[in-house]
């Protein structure tokens, strides 16, 4: 459903995002994306989205239309028992589709939670605004959460608000970011504590650079620094090198990003979902597919499932679930359901596909000639299972070269990198620090 933009180059970061940066720095005395954590619920943290115990959480989901298939009652526990962490789901504030009310709301997130599930819900009536004559404003989404707050009280543990779907189109887009600061403070001065979520414009793509330009100012605005950003990734992202420079713009600078949307084909482009999958998985960044099942309009490809159908995989819904970076081998539960998946001392089952410090397992041991417990397979490295490596979540091999294998240098000290998240800044750069998450 996504518009083709009008042009496919993102805007270079100037001299005036990097004013903007310095004056975070000097004003708040923060780096970018550094934030307070709240005092209870998802939050945000240095760039990162947190658990309110501490624990980071990273979303693995599905996109599912429940505005639009309200009977279809039993896809979130189906979306959960394919091993998604999140769904993101449809709602509407009724200037389009029929309202959504209070107690589908509140039904909603108790399916959620009896699933295991975060709960990611926006409104959809936002989508194209601008471009689109039945398109609603941020502000009037803004209103349907706070006319719904009492069935989103309590539950910021288990609940993401995504202010509103790809809130402008290719037109006058540039008024992304007030509309979007307006309706974090509609929502903050009503007293709604959660974790917010804001959609890039460009229907969802950001092909200006506006979201990317100006997000840094927009989580400053947020009196909780607890705004999540999400770009949508169709045919402006059918590249590597775009899907890589985009996150990557983000992990670099501190400032949380998920994937909100994507797909493995589009009407404006042939989006490259292997590389949006390994990116996202390498940097730590959140995913969600569209969509379950329901696609209309040429667009049925997109479906997740045949007919609702849990056993009924179409090929796109092969690759995301069971594919290299898919859900199946990247999803994990977020603790607040007692899910010890997640702990990075759990030891692994012979069945596992990926070693606690985050490689794969190798395929066969020959790939060790030396016998560290390190071997080398598909152009990376790889755990030998039950080796030193295995079981020292802190081993790494020392380093043949000096550029990782993602394309990026090593760094030449670990103390570049603050976080913790494997990625560091060195003359002017990104760079990777080695053995960590991030070197692959």
């Amino acid at each position: 459903m996504e518009k083709p933009p009008s042009s496919r180059v993102l805007t270079a970061v100037g001299a005036a995002v990097a004013a903007v940066l310095g004056l975070l720095v000097s004003v708040f005395g923060l780096t970018a994306g550094s934030a307070q954590a709240v005092a209870s619920g998802i939050h945000v943290s240095n760039g990162r989205v947190y658990e309110a115990n501490g624990n980071e959480f990273v979303m693995r989901g599905v996109n599912h239309a429940h505005a639009w298939y309200p009977s279809q009652t039993s896809s979130i526990a189906d979306i959960a028992a394919k091993g998604a962490n999140t769904v993101r789901i449809v709602l509407s504030n009724g200037d389009r589709w029929t309202r959504t009310t209070t107690s589908e709301v509140s039904s909603l997130i108790g399916q959620c939670r009896s699933s295991k599930l975060i709960c990611v819900l926006e409104v959809h009536d936002t989508t194209g605004y601008g471009e689109d004559g039945a398109a609603t404003t941020l502000d009037r989404a803004a209103q349907f959460w706070i006319d719904n707050k009492s069935a989103l009280a309590g539950q910021e543990n288990y609940v993401v608000i995504n202010l509103g779907n790809e809130p402008f189109g290719n037109t006058d887009y540039s008024a992304w970011t007030g509309s979007t600061k307006g309706a974090i403070s509609k929502l903050r001065n009503a007293g709604i504590k959660h974790a917010l979520m804001a959609d890039a414009p460009n229907w969802g793509q950001d092909w200006s650079g506006t979201m990317r330009n100006n997000a840094a100012t927009v989580l400053a605005s947020d009196p909780d620094h607890n705004t999540i950003f999400s770009i949508h990734m169709y045919g402006v992202y059918d590249t590597a090198a775009e899907v890589q420079d985009y996150l990557n713009y983000f992990v670099s600078n501190h400032l949380p990003i998920v994937v909100g949307e994507f797909g493995n084909m589009h009407s404006d482009g042939n989006p490259d979902e292997d590389a949006i999958m390994s990116t996202a998985t390498s940097l730590k960044v959140g995913y969600l597919g569209w969509s379950w099942s329901g696609n209309g309009s040429g667009v049925e490809y997109l479906d997740l499932v045949n007919g609702f159908d849990k056993n009924s995989l179409t090929s796109w819904g092969n690759r995301f679930f069971n594919g290299s970076n898919g859900i199946s081998s990247t999803s994990r539960t977020a603790t607040v359901y007692g899910s010890t998946t997640s702990s990075p001392s759990a030891s692994p089952s012979p069945t596992s596909t990926t070693a606690p410090n985050g490689y794969p397992y190798c395929v066969s041991a020959s790939s060790d000639p030396d016998g560290d417990g390190w071997g080398w397979e598909n152009s990376r490295s790889c755990v030998v299972h039950g080796s030193a490596a295995d079981t020292t979540p802190t081993a790494s091999p020392s380093p043949t070269s000096t550029t990782a294998p993602n394309g990026y240098p090593y760094c030449v000290s670990a103390s570049s990198d603050p976080d913790g998240d494997g990625w560091g800044w060195e003359n002017s750069r990104s760079c990777v620090v080695h053995g960590s998450a991030a070197d692959h």
